[in-house]
């Protein structure tokens, strides 16, 4: 049983803005990731939902990280089902894109030897990480949007049939998903396409979040994201740092410690990842949670 604590990037702007994590000095790219790797056994890379990675990057974070790191790294946002700007898009490919008046593409609008390219590169910027043994799960964070409906179903499908065989980890925004009604087709769904269940922690009676279903679906990982929660915020604010606001207190953090410590007894690994990203506070909540599980262990 194993149990890694982490957050969810490393370069946030708050984060860096606060100058309560890095020490004094620690400018560059490469400083601070050296840093946060020496503070944390993995992360979640954030930046490659927003923008397609390379292979040139990801070289560089296996290259500055110690032997036992590891990188979950999130879909891009046009596989998960979200709105796309044109300026997301890597610069060469962005000319080949229907010209018409849409500011947002979304999967369906791309051509698909487009769609094959996107893929295709995401998969190049992935290797690096997976020769070095360094690459964890990749992350699917599907829109709000996508529900269990015939038409999104097909495109869950279709990204865990393409992302065959990397271990990859689904998280649903849609309600409906772990619903009384599609829990366990869901969960079932999951289990046959070896898919790592991810248990969301955010604020509860708001829009735009599934249940939080404490199950594992995959025998190599489990994963717990926590985001937070800040109810008045969740979906009114502009900005992720302003969404995910949130400070958990010393009991919030023993309390889903001990579900945690559950979880991870079906899992070989599971992952806790604060995605609390307001200054420092996922840094802190993550520190906290590390004292609190080594705390349980040798109670």
């Amino acid at each position: 049983m194993s149990i890694e604590v982490g957050t969810a990037s490393w370069t946030d702007a708050t984060l860096i803005k606060s100058g309560r994590f890095y020490p004094k000095g620690c400018t560059s790219a490469e400083a601070r990731l050296r840093f946060y790797s020496s503070q944390f056994p993995m992360v979640e890379v954030d930046a490659s939902y927003y923008a397609m990675p390379n292979a040139a990057t990801s070289t560089l974070w296996a290259e500055r990280t110690p032997q036992h790191f590891t990188f979950n790294v999130k879909a891009f946002r046009l596989f998960t089902g979200h709105q796309t700007e044109r300026k997301f898009f890597p610069s060469d490919i962005q000319p080949l894109l229907p010209q018409n008046d849409k500011r947002n593409l979304y999967y369906r609008d791309v051509p698909p030897d487009i769609v094959d390219e996107m893929w295709r590169r995401f998969f190049e910027a992935l290797e690096p990480l997976r020769l070095s043994g360094k690459l964890g799960a990749v992350l699917f964070q599907f829109a709000p949007w996508i529900s269990s409906a015939p038409r999104d179903v097909a495109h869950v499908r279709h990204c865990a049939d393409r992302m065959t065989p990397y271990l990859t980890a689904f998280e649903f925004r849609n309600a409906s998903w772990l619903d009384e009604r599609h829990r366990e087709s869901t969960l079932a769904f999951e289990r046959e396409h070896g898919l790592v269940h991810v248990i969301m922690d955010a604020p509860e009676g708001v829009s735009n979040r599934a249940h939080t279903v404490w199950e594992a679906t995959s025998p190599e990982l489990a994963i717990v994201r926590l985001h937070g929660r800040n109810a008045e915020t969740w979906s009114g604010s502009t900005t992720a740092a302003g969404r995910f606001n949130y400070d958990y207190t010393e009991q919030e953090l023993e309390e889903i410690a001990v579900p945690v410590r559950e979880i991870a007894k079906r899992a070989g690994r599971t992952h806790v990842i604060f995605n609390n990203c307001f200054e420092d506070a996922a840094q802190r909540n993550a520190h906290s949670m590390i004292r609190i599980l080594q705390q349980e262990r040798f109670a």
